[in-house]
Order: structure tokens, then sequence, then C-alpha cells
């Protein structure tokens, strides 16, 4: 017997709205827009009346509603995200003396490890070379350039105590080449 597309509607609401709204709030984590995702997807589903529509299928519309929705806002949000810095200013500029301070401090660290050291991590982390390009560059092995790497990585991170101000060296880090 084929119903009326508001008595499917009644129907859906009644019967399925609670598992609807549980899957909309599998999809978002939040009750507030699972509960505008069920209404947006009722009312594009059911606002124009569509004949031979019966509950499962009317509920499989109103899913496949919902799942649209919550990737079309995830686009929206994600093109936002990459054009928001053009639209909103911050209200604060944080200074840079802080982050100036920590490179310059960096390089004066870099500067005291050996030279095979620097040169790997500084072919690795700024001109992006991989293991192998590093060892044809420097004309040494992959195995010698993963080991001065290790030992270089460890000897920076040593002088950093974990809330990111410098420790005092302890002697005998640095491994001479």
């Amino acid at each position: 017997m084929a119903r009326s597309w508001d008595e499917v509607a009644t129907r859906l609401v009644v019967e399925r709205g609670d598992a609807l709204s549980r899957y909309a709030y599998l999809l978002t984590g939040s009750v507030d827009d699972a509960a505008d995702l069920v209404q947006e997807a009722l009312v594009r589903t059911f606002g124009t009346p569509r004949l031979g529509l019966t509950l499962p299928r009317a509920e499989a519309y109103v899913r496949r509603a919902i799942l649209n929705q919550v990737i079309d806002r995830s686009r929206r949000d994600g093109t936002w995200r990459r054009v928001r810095h053009l639209a909103v200013a911050p209200a604060a500029v944080d200074s840079s003396a802080p982050a100036s301070d920590d490179r310059l401090d960096l390089f004066g660290r870099l500067r005291e490890l050996p030279p095979r050291q620097a040169a790997c991590i500084v072919l690795r982390y700024y001109d992006d070379l991989t293991v192998d390009g590093i060892a044809g560059v420097l004309g040494i092995s992959s195995g010698a350039v993963k080991r001065y790497l290790s030992d270089g990585l460890r000897t920076l991170s040593s002088s950093i105590d974990p809330d990111g101000t410098r420790s005092a060296r302890a002697g005998g880090e640095n491994v001479s080449t």
C-alpha cells in the first residue's frame, strides 16, 4: 500500500528519529550539530513531495543527506581554514624575539658540533636531502650518515630542557670525527 509522503515523513520522525540523531551524532560528535543535520536532511528529503517513498527508502535518503552535509561542511571548513587568515586579523601579534633567540641559540649549538655531524644535520634538515643523498654529497656510507645524524640530534637535544630552556652541557657529549 503506497502511503503519502507526509505520512512517511511523520512515521520516520516518530519511529526512526532517535536512530537518525544517533547516526548524525556519530558523524559530528555534537548533539546540537546532529539535531541540525537531521532537521536539514528531513527538509531536503521531504521538502518536495516524492511519490512511492517507503519508510526504509526515506530513511536511506535522510541518512545519505546527513552524510552529504557532513562532507560538505568539512569541505567548507577546510576552505575557510585555508583563507581565514586573509579575512581575519589576529587580535594580538606575538613577538618573534623568543623564536629568534632560539634560532640563534640553535645556530651556536650547531657550530659546536663536530664538522661531519653538523654537515649531516644541515644537509638533512635544511637542504632536505635523504640519507642516501647526504652520503653521496659527503662521500661516506649511509650507515655513517645515520650515525652522525643520531649523535648530532642527541647532542643538540641534550642541551635543551623539556621546558625549552638551555641546560648546562654535559662533558663528553660530542664525538669527534
